[in-house]
């Protein structure tokens, strides 16, 4: 049996158990040797799934835990994949970190032919962007967003004037080409667009805001569709 096929039957075999299920039953069940077992069991551990118990006493998976259907096509794969790439060489290094963490998790479980297809796959994405001080940048405003934090920032416009804001940082926006960051300016009392690699400094402020029926990403979502219609 493939080590990915095996992987995946432990779990299941885990899944929902009160009691625990001991290396030798796992061994049986599956033919194998309990070393193999042994090293089956680290390797999920390391890669995140919530195993109870210890050598020679037995294995369980925690109580609540779910695990998600990973049932791919060769295709679907080459997508998840390819985002996962997009990711760890477009974002923050935070994120780039999760994203290797999730293609582990996902490659221990798939088999052993979606494996060999992905490992063909001739789609590359260059990772310069996560030494830049844009990316830098992002981290500190990902963090501003969810927690909903005043930025502070210096900024340089595209015609060389440099200026100061306030800001209510709601959204990040990849183009294409650049991230722009989405705020509501006090400055203008409006909302304004940021490109990331345009920024001088970057202050994350202690106070936080609060959003409301006419200042969030939605609205601000809504106007750039009745401007720029649906494709936004």
């Amino acid at each position: 049996m493939a080590k990915a096929d095996r992987l995946l039957k432990i779990i299941t075999l885990l899944k929902g158990r009160r009691t625990v299920i001991t290396a030798r039953q796992l061994a049986e069940v599956l033919e194998t040797s309990e070393r193999t077992i042994y090293r089956d069991i680290q390797v999920l551990l390391d890669t995140g799934f919530p195993v109870e118990g210890e050598a020679g006493v037995g294995y369980r998976l925690q109580p609540g835990f779910e695990i998600p259907p990973i049932m791919f096509t060769a295709e679907q794969l080459l997508a998840v994949q390819l985002g996962l790439k997009m990711v760890q060489g477009w974002s923050d290094k935070e994120l780039a970190i999760s994203a290797e963490e999730a293609r582990v998790k996902i490659e221990a479980v798939i088999p052993d032919r979606l494996k060999e297809t992905n490992q063909q796959n001739c789609l590359l994405v260059s990772k310069h962007y996560l030494n830049t001080e844009a990316a830098q940048h992002s981290l500190s405003i990902r963090r501003a967003i969810q927690q909903q934090y005043y930025l502070t920032m210096a900024y340089k416009k595209a015609d060389g004037e440099h200026s100061k804001r306030v800001l209510m940082p709601l959204g990040l926006v990849y183009w294409g080409q650049k991230w722009t960051l989405i705020a509501w300016c006090l400055l203008r009392h409006d909302y304004r667009e940021f490109r990331l690699d345009r920024i001088q400094a970057l202050v994350v402020e202690s106070e936080k805001f609060s959003t409301d029926e006419s200042i969030n990403l939605t609205s601000y979502l809504k106007l750039l569709r009745e401007l720029y219609g649906e494709q936004c």
